[in-house]
């Protein structure tokens, strides 16, 4: 091993665990703390801590949890600060024990056992490899057990019997240094249990795969009701139960079990079960309870009031779009995360969902188009936009990423001209939730005649009043618009849909920063109690070929598995964190044993992609873009993220290369081998949304501008760009009204992270993680960056046995 880390290391590229240990070293130490490290890199030019930054540092003491020393690396990390830096300057600062966190373990674990779900009878192989400066001792245990025969780095147990279920964890000894691994949850199914495929228990490469289906039954009131199910794969699925369409609190396990169950546990049960990169859903089966006063009659006196009539959707669909890389007007941040989280709320609520990210205005209208497609009688349907955008005499217009500076109405897609294409699918529910500013076009003097139908059931949430603009909070790393970061607070709740709004509307108006600037503005038609909870009844046999159509873009290629003649054995993977971008991760499976050096990777991609060859690769998500979806990858794997799937004309075809080298080969000159992948069209590359409009409905009903010459008033430029950013064509107007001497500086402090981010198209983003559920602080005058606290690693560093799993 290393004697220390490469000195060319960014900052902000250090293991979460490393500068957790770094963070609390420097903030515990008095006079070569956290604030003489801050006057140390304060006086070279090349990194520029003022003091102001220093007071920011200072501040981080008020907060729950709060670390000093990691809002000052983290600004040293945005500077450009590396490793090598970071250890002059603790060695200036003469701090022994923080110089020595950055110094690689004495022993080091390198592959985690992973959790696992398998059949009764199969065998069971958990495997755990560490690095250290002396042979290495293993000891497996089951939670304070040893484990017989537990003495290598894998631990076989054949077969496995249901008694096996439960917490491993392993230790490795280095000499008199000692470490234990995470634990890993082993779930044994019994495999006598009533499996509704038929088919093989097996779980082929780790792949999730259903064998336990829950069944039907018929209860008497007072009765215990069990419902179960199961599936085997890598890592250990998760599970989430649901009634009649309804998400149950709290129901988040194989077996679901109601004690006592009542008429009010009747209903129509199946449970959704996930991994990191897989979906599927159990049998929907019928609970019947019966009224214990079946019999007998109800008792004089007893009324007893039958229930409102349930509503119901033959369907659910949502569209949700986010544009924020845009050509020709300034960057937007938040879309991102907003349409990843609205993605993952409105799947739990059974929607079908196609979330895309930075389309062109070809491209947004053919998605349209498609989302058209899925709508029929009953379905109820969700279009959300975050982008730029404007409104001109009631109409909305949303921005594509290509539109012109300026732009016309024609360069825009007129969500009015949309609704009226709707209502001719005969939809149960038309929600729109525009996230865009909403002031006036004056360059824009078109007047659309779009004539809509008088229908009870259609649903506006503007995420800001008419005429006002709709913010984005400042932050160094992942947050939300100011709307979705209340709405997702309310999805989920089983309300009309306009009281969810009006109580995300009452949320907003307590927010202090936007008070008085943005404000949630409803509009509705709904005559009934439709909700986004509403089960979904299934009409004619149309709904099925609907629900193909949509499975047909949400399609992720097969795992792979690649052998090469030199022996060794990749595994290449797929995920996808939107339905125009995909994930592709490569593993080494097998190798040589002659082989001392490994490594495999993917290149020659199609020109429509436009990768990056230095974000392609990586050994971590973060490194590439994949922010969000990092936490539910694989790990030890190198990661390339494709965008802008849309975009793709033929079928992806690119390459893995090998790369080996020997230890018998004096010159230690890599040998290269390679092998040709064809994927076909992933994702929503299938639906060909690069191509010109091919039916034209919805550009026919746009409106079209009285003159060419008149175009709306363009985005201000860099020197307007303050830290409260606007979601509209008309910034410069509101900025221009602050002056310098008065910034909108809005700062979180969360209280959690999803995912781990790092620097790369979006610059303000924190390698930390993004979100914050505490209320953000308006500042005047005071630059103040945002923030958010590091994602807490579960790093186990067990000393006794008595630890328990968590």
């Amino acid at each position: 091993m290393a004697d220390s880390l490469d000195r060319s290391t960014k900052i902000s590229s250090l293991k979460e665990s490393v500068v957790k240990k770094l963070c609390e070293v420097l903030d515990k130490s008095n006079n070569n703390g956290w604030r003489k490290l801050g006057e140390i890199v304060g006086s070279d030019k090349r990194f520029k801590v003022s003091s102001d930054d220093m007071e920011m540092c200072s501040l981080r003491v008020l907060e729950v949890e709060g670390s000093p020393s990691l809002m000052l690396l983290r600004l040293m990390g945005e500077r450009g600060c590396t490793t090598g830096h970071l250890m002059d300057y603790l060695q200036t600062l003469s701090n022994s024990e923080a110089l020595q966190c950055l110094k690689p373990p004495v022993l080091q674990i390198l592959v985690q056992p992973q959790s696992v779900a398998l059949i009764c009878g199969h065998n069971l192989r958990l495997s755990c490899y560490a690095v250290g400066r002396s042979p290495l001792q293993y000891r497996w245990f089951k939670s304070r057990e040893e484990v017989p025969h537990g003495a290598t780095p894998e631990l076989l147990i054949s077969p496995v019997r249901l008694e096996d279920a439960g917490f491993y964890i392993c230790r490795i000894n280095s000499g008199d240094v000692c470490e234990f691994s995470q634990w890993a949850q082993v779930d044994v199914l019994n495999g006598s249990t009533p499996c509704a495929s038929g088919q093989s228990y097996h779980s082929v490469d780790g792949r999730m795969k259903l064998v336990i289906q829950p069944q039907s039954q018929h209860l008497h009131a007072g009765e215990a009701l069990l419902l179960e199910c199961g599936a085997v794969g890598r890592p250990i699925p998760r599970y989430q139960w649901y009634r009649n369409g309804v998400l149950i609190p709290n129901a988040t396990k194989r077996k679901l079990t109601v004690a006592d169950a009542m008429q009010d546990h009747h209903g129509r049960y199946r449970c959704e079960i996930s991994s990191s990169s897989e979906r599927m859903w159990t049998n929907e089966v019928d609970v019947a309870v019966d009224d214990i006063y079946a019999f007998g009659g109800a008792p004089s006196g007893l009324f007893l009031n039958s229930a409102p009539e349930q509503l119901c959707a033959t369907n659910k669909v949502a569209l949700l779009i986010g544009n924020l890389s845009y050509q020709n007007h300034p960057q937007l941040k938040a879309p991102m995360v907003d349409v990843y989280d609205l993605s993952n709320l409105l799947q739990q609520l059974n929607f079908k969902v196609v979330s895309l990210l930075d389309l062109t205005e070809s491209e947004m209208r053919n998605a349209v188009d498609e989302f058209l497609l899925l709508l029929h009688k009953g379905v109820y349907g969700l279009l959300y936009y975050a982008g730029h955008g404007y409104e001109n005499y009631g109409n909305s217009f949303m921005v594509p990423v290509d539109a012109p500076n300026p732009y016309r109405s024609a360069n825009c897609l007129c969500v009015q001209s949309i609704l009226k294409l709707m209502q001719e699918k005969e939809t149960g529910l038309n929600v729109f939730l525009l996230d865009m500013c909403r002031k006036r076009n004056f360059h824009d003097d078109s007047a659309p005649n779009n004539v809509l139908r008088v229908t009870a059931n259609i649903v506006f949430g503007y995420a800001t009043c008419q005429d006002a603009e709709a913010f984005e909070l400042s932050s160094t790393g992942f947050t939300n618009g100011v709307f979705v970061k209340f709405l997702k607070k309310r999805l989920m709740e089983d309300e009309k849909i306009t009281v969810l709004l009006d109580r995300v509307a009452e949320d907003m108006g307590q927010f202090d920063a936007t008070k008085g600037k943005q404000a949630l503005e409803i509009r509705s038609s709904l005559a009934e109690r439709r909700a986004l909870t509403d089960p979904i009844l299934p009409g004619d046999s149309a709904d099925l070929a609907h629900s193909r159509l949509w499975a047909k873009a949400h399609e992720l290629p097969e795992t792979m598995s690649l052998h090469f003649d030199c022996g060794a054995q990749i595994k290449l993977g797929f995920a996808a964190e939107f339905s125009n971008v995909l994930v592709i991760y490569t593993h080494i499976i097998k190798k040589p044993e002659d082989m001392s050096f490994c490594q495999a990777h993917v290149t020659d991609f199609s020109l429509d992609l436009d990768v990056d060859p230095k974000e392609m690769n990586r050994e971590t998500p973060e490194e590439t873009g994949i922010y969000l979806l990092s936490s539910s990858l694989p790990q030890h794997c190198l990661y390339t993220r494709l965008s802008s799937l849309q975009k793709l004309r033929e079928e992806l075809v690119f390459t893995v290369c090998l790369q080996g080298t020997f230890a018998a080969m004096d010159d230690d000159h890599p040998v290269y081998w390679s092998r040709s992948v064809n994927i076909g069209k992933p994702l929503i590359a299938r639906l060909d949304l690069h191509r010109a409009m091919r039916r034209n409905s919805c550009l026919q009903t746009c409106p079209m501008p009285h003159s060419p010459s008149q175009s709306p008033c363009h985005s201000p430029g860099p020197e307007h760009h303050q830290h409260l950013l606007y979601h509209g064509s008309h910034q410069g107007q509101a900025l221009n009204r602050l002056s310098p001497q008065h910034h909108l500086d809005i700062y979180e402090h969360p209280q959690g992270a999803v995912g781990g981010c790092a620097f790369s198209r979006y610059d303000h983003f924190s390698q930390y993680g993004y979100d914050g559920a505490c209320e953000p602080e308006l500042k005047l005058s005071i630059p103040i960056e945002a923030t958010e606290d590091i994602t807490e690693l579960q790093t186990v560093f067990i000393k006794s046995l008595q630890l328990q799993p968590q």
